[in-house]
């Protein structure tokens, strides 16, 4: 977790920078403010809506979006929002409570995995047991359900600013085309990947809906539904399922350190890759949705002994338009 006052400071840049995208808005329509949580969501968000909305995300970038509490300052961001966006399936609950209870009277809130999927078809796993009732809220990178969070924002954005509605329409179009060659070049970068690799083990269970569209199997994800390091116990049962499934490499991620992980690496022999993100966007030019799934098949491709030149036609800029 990183520290209060730099959320704070890192708040306040997203929102400088949100605002500065919407200059060239029309002046003869008000810009709709959007207050959505993640990183990778507020980018969906800023592709259809282009220069027609002010898109503030309240989640700082390197933060763990599971465990974030919102703070009196985000309170008023979300009083002021014309209409807030979250990922929903439980992953954002103190924030939408606090939303249900601060927003102004009218001001819709979208949760976009609960209209994306049916309660069926909403996965559980190690680190989100059914017994506790949250589901794994990580649809965002199978790739077809992010056009699907595309085509939910373009229907909201119509509903609350209608003026606009063609220009909504043709954004979204314009994006879906670059997520659809994104969804391909994954298809390809897996296909590129020895059969017998094609496994995963992550330490958070962020591919639950990524793997079974994609062609890949979860051997195990490594952090408990509590957040915490694994118990001992734990960790010999992943460590018999790694070395049973003759696992080529296991990943972590920057925003979850684990030494759990690396003693994982260590005693199975496995090369551990702590590069993949589900929710924080690489630099710039390629701080883009698109540019963290590109570069999360480039670093599993080439780890799992496959070609990561599948990559290479993909528009990684943060705004496609």
């Amino acid at each position: 977790m990183i520290s209060m006052h730099k959320s704070l400071n890192l708040m306040l840049l997203v929102v400088t920078l949100s605002v500065s995208t919407v200059t060239h808005a029309s002046s003869t329509s008000k810009v709709v403010t959007v207050v959505t949580t993640i990183a990778p969501i507020a980018n969906i968000i800023q592709n259809v809506g282009s220069n027609y909305v002010n898109v503030i995300a309240i989640v700082p970038s390197g933060t763990d979006s599971h465990t974030f509490e919102p703070t009196p300052s985000i309170a008023k961001l979300l009083g002021v929002a014309d209409i807030i966006m979250v990922n929903g399936l439980d992953l954002e609950l103190p924030t939408v409570k606090l939303a249900e209870k601060v927003k102004k009277p009218g001001t819709p809130i979208v949760m976009l995995g609960n209209k994306t999927l049916d309660r069926k078809d909403w996965q559980y796993d190690f680190s989100f047991p059914r017994q506790h009732g949250h589901p794994n809220p990580h649809l965002w990178p199978n790739i077809a359900l992010s056009i699907r969070y595309a085509e939910i924002i373009r229907d909201s954005l119509i509903a609350l600013d209608p003026v606009n509605k063609t220009g909504y329409i043709a954004n979204t179009e314009v994006y879906r085309a670059n997520l659809e060659v994104l969804d391909n070049a994954i298809f390809d970068c897996i296909k590129s990947i020895p059969e017998k690799n094609r496994k995963l083990v992550t330490y958070h269970d962020s591919f639950a809906y990524f793997a079974p569209r994609y062609g890949l199997k979860i051997v195990a994800a490594v952090q408990p539904s509590n957040f915490s390091e694994p118990r001992p116990r734990e960790v010999i049962k992943i460590l018999k399922q790694i070395k049973k499934e003759n696992v080529a490499a296991i990943f972590g991620s920057e925003v979850f350190p684990s030494k759990v992980m690396r003693h994982i690496a260590l005693e199975t022999g496995v090369k551990f890759i702590d590069q993949l993100s589900d929710d924080e966007l690489p630099p710039p030019p390629n701080n883009s949705f698109i540019g963290m799934m590109a570069n999360n098949l480039t670093v599993m491709t080439d780890a799992l002994g496959g070609d990561s030149g599948c990559m290479k036609n993909v528009n990684s800029n943060a705004l496609v338009h």
